[in-house]
């Protein structure tokens, strides 16, 4: 029997723990060593879920649904889709295609929901649908003035076509200056902190692929249709359901994080890399360091990194003098240090109840119910806030008492440093439930029963500076034969999870048959018939 291979995976969040799951299962700790270096306690990245006072929190909102099927597949066997209805859908009546034998959410916890997708724009204290539409509900809310305005403008963006060397012509191409004015241009600005003038048109091409007003009608016309369409045949933006785990995205990973150790990988926590080692043109060892300062050297014949990309140029014989140590090339350094990201800030409000009426016809929970939104788009650029999650409708099993309070999360994008980052907890919460109570969404700070602040580094690579060089860099990293970049910060791409997962597949899949071109670990993505929208 031959020697088996050993593999280093950085990183516990989506990319490295699909890595290390599709090495290891089928028998796979016959033919590869495996072992996983994660820098902090927990696993999933981002798409972690966060435990406070029995209310857990989604960093970021992630809903499970996929144009792969592979990826789509993976994620059932994890966690196998519901067989019964879940509390809420329970007692409010709703119903979902239920999977014959699936297990009972109300007595079981390894299982995945299915669960309805409502999101609503935020704007000048009335709510429009998301993506934006022209529905009845949004001329009303625009009035005839602003209506007729809008619709002239977008005839006019249909006739006269900017060149799209950036991201505000991109949007004006599509909606027309004055919806773009109105919902994009702010949101835009306070999601990366750059005019959209300034930004590539590469992010509209990433985030918003296929999406235009036509697309939107069309969509809004064959609803009205008898012909059920399925998921696949809709612009990804507009899919009205998805898959969610009882206990959020953090619990898939926690339970592929378990099933990999029991399978034979060796998951180290608390494990910072602070040095990538060469030698001969190939990664030959990590160096990692604990809390405690301790240093140990881990060699290996394959590497995957999903740690940011400008962290893994800068670990790159970081501390070596020796002839054969040569550091990462000055040129590819300073690509990689102007790679820019946007950094993320999360405060939970526990609340006894929203002043917000539930106007629709969709039924929820509470008493007065609430609304039903999983997600408000705040595009009106008098708040600093961008979104708003409410976790009641993500999964009830995310709220400690669901029928008798509000448990909801305030998205503030920022930089790691600024003042908003370095705000202490108390003066984010009070900044929060002052910007919520002149929203008109809550009274005031009596409604407030309990609060959590988090701080996500790097939740968002950005495409502007020195990012127009990512090809240069990426051919560099491509040289080490035995290094696979993975994952959202591993590639400096604003993918979605899926799309992370995908990259860990195709790298796997390349160490397993020995391919050597790297193209299809980077290609991800990169259809715009795959995106889907957040």
């Amino acid at each position: 029997m031959t020697d088996k291979q050993s593999v280093v995976i950085i990183g516990g969040g989506p990319a490295g723990l699909t890595a290390a799951w599709e090495l290891i299962k089928d028998g796979g700790a016959d033919k590869y060593d495996v072992t996983v270096l994660e820098e902090t306690r927990e696993f999933g990245g981002i798409s972690r879920t966060v435990k406070h006072n029995g209310n857990r929190m989604d960093i970021g909102g992630h809903r499970f649904f996929s144009k792969d099927d592979r990826i789509m597949d993976w994620w059932k066997e994890v966690l196998p889709l519901q067989g019964a209805p879940s509390y809420d859908d329970k007692k409010l009546g709703r119903e979902h295609d239920m999977e014959p034998g699936g297990p009972d959410p109300e007595t079981e916890d390894k299982v995945m929901l299915k669960r309805h997708r409502v999101s609503r724009i935020y704007w000048n204290r009335h709510f429009f649908d998301y993506p934006i539409s022209l529905s009845p509900n949004t001329l009303k809310a625009m009035g005839f003035k602003l209506t007729m305005i809008a619709g002239f403008s977008y005839l006019k963006s249909m006739v006269h076509k900017l060149p799209e060397t950036n991201l505000e012509n991109f949007y004006i191409n599509r909606f027309g200056r004055k919806l773009y004015s109105m919902f994009f241009e702010g949101y835009t600005e306070k999601l990366w902190g750059r005019h959209p003038s300034q930004i590539s048109a590469d992010w509209g091409a990433q985030r918003v692929k296929g999406l235009s007003i036509l697309g939107v009608l069309k969509n809004a016309f064959q609803k009205l249709l008898p012909k059920k369409r399925s998921n696949a045949e809709v612009e990804t933006s507009l899919i009205e359901e998805f898959w969610y785990p009882k206990y959020g995205p953090g619990q898939l990973w926690e339970t592929v994080e378990h099933n990999c150790e029991a399978a034979g990988v060796k998951v180290i926590t608390g494990a910072k890399v602070v040095e990538v080692r060469q030698q001969d043109g190939r990664i030959a060892s990590v160096v990692t360091e604990d809390a405690e300062g301790s240093r140990t050297e881990r060699t290996a014949d394959q590497f995957i990194s999903s740690m940011p990309v400008k962290d893994l140029v800068n670990a790159i014989d970081a501390g070596r003098e020796s002839a054969e140590g040569k550091h990462a090339p000055a040129d590819m350094v300073e690509v990689a240090n102007g790679l820019p990201y946007r950094d993320f800030v999360t405060v939970g409000l526990l609340v006894k109840h929203l002043r917000l009426k539930n106007t629709t016809d969709i039924p929820t929970l509470g008493n007065p119910s609430i609304v039903p939104d999983c997600w408000i788009y705040v595009q009106d650029p008098g708040y600093k806030v961008g979104r708003l999650q409410i976790f009641n409708n993500w999964s009830p099993y995310l709220v400690k008492d669901v029928d008798n309070t509000v448990w909801i999360g305030l998205e503030y994008f920022c930089a790691e440093g600024d003042s908003f980052w370095n705000m202490t907890d108390e003066e984010a919460t009070k900044f929060a439930i002052s910007e919520l109570t002149r929203m008109r969404i809550i009274n005031g700070p009596a409604d407030v029963l309990d609060s959590h602040r988090e701080r996500v580094k790097k939740a968002y690579p950005a495409y502007f500076d020195t990012y127009e060089h990512m090809d240069e860099l990426v051919e560099y990293l491509d040289g080490f034969g035995n290094l696979y970049c993975v994952g959202r910060n591993g590639q400096h791409r604003y993918n979605n999870m899926d799309h992370s997962m995908a990259t860990a597949i195709e790298a796997v899949g390349n160490i397993k048959s020995g391919k050597t071109s790297k193209k299809n670990v980077w290609s991800v993505n990169t259809d715009k018939s795959y995106h889907e929208q957040k």
